[in-house]
């Protein structure tokens, strides 16, 4: 029941986190920038903890669920990425949908790397 809490917890404020930027950001242009950065900084940041995670001494077993499954599982979404996409399929925004996607997912990984290479040397 705790792990579930900390999920529960961690979820709730990475949601919020989302909403915040996405809502502030998004309208800003065609190309959904809140939605991408959130996505990055959250591939940055589950790198970081679960590199962190197995280093015994710096992130417990709970503390990890907490910011990793929980914080990055609230803040990340692939359903807003999907829809955001569709979107710009829809309106015939080819150039953008081009840039979001590839960028989502190459930044992404690469923020996931050097989450874990953060880890790594701290």
């Amino acid at each position: 029941m705790k792990q579930a809490l900390l999920v529960f917890l961690g979820g709730g404020a990475g949601s919020v986190l989302r909403f915040v930027i996405s809502k502030n950001l998004n309208p800003v242009t065609t190309l959904p920038l809140g939605t991408l950065l959130v996505n990055i900084i959250g591939s940055l940041l589950i790198g970081l903890f679960l590199g962190l995670g197995l280093k015994e001494e710096y992130l417990s077993p709970n503390t990890t669920l907490l910011l990793a499954t929980g914080f990055c599982g609230g803040f990340t979404t692939f359903s807003a990425f999907s829809y955001e996409n569709q979107a710009l399929l829809k309106s015939g925004d080819y150039l953008n949908f081009g840039i979001y996607s590839a960028g989502s997912i190459f930044l992404g990984i690469a923020a996931v790397l050097a989450g874990l290479w953060l880890s790594r040397n701290i």
